[in-house]
């Protein structure tokens, strides 16, 4: 069955330069480790996209279109897939400007300049020439896809549409009449933002979203072992209650001094590991908050 707009696709691709054939993208983590740009933080395999969203570039979403399950290749000019150089977004940056933010321009430097991400191309006294356009910007690019199935089921839509939104850890359920679906997230949306997102579940999926916060589970306190409760515990005399209280309080104070005890001798063991892992992770933090990768 050919694929049309608004249909839910399962794909698995990867995408490299046409002249460098370089890989820059893929879902497999395979390819990923043997083309060197394997990220811990990424999630490798296939992913569903909702074709005419634009989610991904423009010319394999068009391309998608009216195609089978199966393997494809597109070949995208540029303004196909991360468009053609800009040089409006080519700009002059006073220098200074990097310094007050403890970076030190050098061409090829990714840079983060009041949320816009481009790469130092020059450094020239007090100036330095940034280029804002996408580094992939002015190249042909290919792309291998392998189209695995067209998705139906309303609740791996609703997930879809959260997970393009980087929102991969919510709790769905769609009811038996497939007409309403409960989406709960670990913090409260903002209402612009879910009355949007119901107009797109409403739209693609044919469903009406209600957004809810999910609960954060407290734990019950536990029973103290040997306690009893109810009417025994109240049909007990008072002097026996206050006997076995002080019995049990010192029983506690006996546990607790052991496990302070015993807490202190794992963290002076550990004390030196724990501070050179924090210094090592203090440094990663500050190396990453200096540069920014282009999406």
């Amino acid at each position: 069955m050919p694929i049309k707009k608004k249909d839910f696709v399962e794909i698995e691709y990867t995408g490299s330069l046409k002249d460098e054939k370089l890989v820059f993208d893929t879902t497999d983590e395979k390819v990923a480790k043997d083309s060197n740009i394997h990220s811990e933080k990424a999630q490798y395999g296939a992913i569903i996209i909702c074709i005419g969203e634009k989610q991904v570039v423009p010319g394999l979403d068009d391309g998608l279109e009216g195609k089978e399950v199966g393997d494809y290749k597109f070949e995208l000019k540029p303004e196909q897939a991360f468009g053609k150089k800009n040089a409006k977004f080519i700009q002059l940056v006073p220098t200074k400007k990097f310094f007050e933010q403890q970076i030190n321009p050098m061409p090829g430097l990714q840079v983060n300049i009041d949320g816009a991400i481009g790469i130092v191309k020059t450094v020239s006294g007090g100036r330095t020439l940034v280029d804002f356009n996408h580094p992939l910007s002015g190249k042909e690019v290919v792309y291998d896809v392998k189209v695995k199935r067209i998705v139906t089921d309303k609740k791996e839509q609703v997930a879809s549409i959260m997970s393009m939104l980087g929102m991969k850890h919510t709790e769905i359920s769609v009811d038996a009449s497939g007409s309403k679906a409960k989406i709960a997230t670990k913090i409260a949306l903002p209402v612009p933002i879910t009355d949007e997102l119901k107009k797109k579940m409403k739209e693609l999926v044919g469903v009406e979203a209600e957004f809810v916060k999910i609960e954060e589970k407290t734990a019950e306190p536990a029973k103290k072992e040997g306690a009893v409760v109810g009417e025994q515990e109240r049909s007990q005399p008072v002097s026996e209650r206050k006997r076995a209280d002080l019995v049990e309080k010192k029983e506690e104070k006996k546990t607790t001094e052991a496990n302070e005890a015993k807490a202190k001798e794992v963290t002076g063991a550990k004390g030196k590991e724990v501070g050179e892992t924090n210094e090592k992770r203090a440094a990663e933090a500050a190396e990453k908050s200096i540069t920014t990768p282009a999406q």
